[in-house]
């Protein structure tokens, strides 16, 4: 499994229990396991929720699904 896909699914397990639409970055935030200390690691690469975060803009949100949270991230960070 690439490193793309392997942080992918581990956002989207993160975010299995989380209530969508999530309408903003403070909600999105609080949706993870340990907040922003939520932790992403595949092939020496360690991704926070709260890093993941700063490449999110206002217009990103509503997010409907954590496929499309993960989606977003792993592309805006060019993994």
């Amino acid at each position: 499994m690439s490193v793309r896909e392997t942080i992918k699914n581990q956002i989207i397990s993160a975010l299995q229990g989380a209530k969508f639409p999530i309408g903003s970055p403070e909600e999105l935030l609080s949706a993870f396991p340990d907040g922003a200390n939520t932790t992403c690691r595949a092939e020496g690469i360690e991704v926070t929720a709260g890093e993941a975060g700063k490449l999110l803009t206002p217009e990103d949100f509503p997010f409907q699904s954590a496929e499309e949270v993960a989606e977003t991230i792993v592309s805006r960070a060019k993994l």
